[in-house]
């Protein structure tokens, strides 16, 4: 049986103003995160309606990997710096991939 990787999907909407610093804080993770061993893929986009509006996509090897990654220094800076940039709770999708059978 083969288990699929888990895939995150994170929607962070950045105060007004505060959306600089919030994309600074976002591409500041990107290098470290993708040199991770169960990092598959991490990539940010931007909503090009709303420049406020931040989304993560990632593909983990597994939840171990991810747990992993909230370990790290650099994670746990920007989790911090939300404190201050944040608008709103993010929302986050926890996804597997359905193969059909």
């Amino acid at each position: 049986m083969t288990v699929s990787h888990l895939t995150i999907v994170a929607h962070i909407k950045a105060k007004p103003g505060m959306e600089t610093r919030m994309q600074q804080d976002l591409l500041s993770l990107l290098t470290p995160t993708r040199a991770e061993s169960g990092c598959i893929t991490f990539d940010l986009l931007k909503d090009i309606n709303d420049p406020t509006s931040f989304v993560l996509y990632e593909n983990w090897k597994d939840q171990a990997a991810l747990d992993d990654h909230f370990q790290q220094p650099y994670v746990k800076r920007v989790l911090q710096a939300y404190e201050e940039t944040l608008a709103e709770p993010i929302e986050v999708l926890s996804l597997r991939k359905i193969e059909h059978s």
